[in-house]
């Protein structure tokens, strides 16, 4: 790619890591080498997970404990792999090898200070010119916002976790 650009996908709506990967299936059908590190995320039976495995251009990486994390009082087992988490994304984003980089959930995790809004925005404002950026996650920092290329709200209207609904397996993971 002659410019790579940053996308954010956000909101309180279901469907941001679905809108990236998407996009990241586009994007290795037409031969672009795509990586995704998924922030806060250490499930082994994620969907995307076994798909990934059959699409030729594209790795997952989970950087996260199975748990759910606390924003008043995340662990620090949760602070530390979300960190390595980061360091690991920045080596993936200048390693040369990936035209696409998504960030999976990197929102929340900046949300739940796992890692600092100031890190990931320097990243941002430094990338390599033709790496393509994916941010998900619900709260985008305003900061990311304002340098993003492409900004997309999902919104949520309606959700059958209102009504008491468990995620279901090939639906919400």
């Amino acid at each position: 790619m002659e410019k790579g650009m940053i996308h954010v996908y956000t909101g309180n709506g279901k469907g941001k890591t679905t809108a990236a990967l998407g996009l990241a299936m586009r994007a290795a059908g037409h031969g672009l080498k795509v990586y995704m590190i998924q922030f806060m995320k250490g499930r082994i039976n994620y969907g995307e997970l076994e798909t990934a495995n059959q699409i030729p251009n594209f790795e997952i990486k989970q950087v996260g404990r199975p748990d759910f994390v606390s924003k008043e009082n995340p662990d620090p087992e949760d602070i530390r792999l979300a960190q390595e988490g980061l360091e690991h994304a920045r080596a993936i984003i200048y390693s040369g090898h990936y035209d696409m980089v998504i960030l999976d959930e990197i929102n929340v995790a900046m949300d739940f200070n796992l890692v600092p809004h100031d890190v990931v925005y320097a990243l941002l404002k430094e990338k390599p010119e033709t790496v393509e950026i994916v941010l998900t996650g619900r709260k985008c920092p305003p900061e990311v916002v304002k340098i993003a290329d492409y900004v997309s709200e999902v919104l949520e209207i309606k959700h059958p976790y209102m009504n008491g609904a468990q995620a279901r397996k090939g639906i919400e993971w």
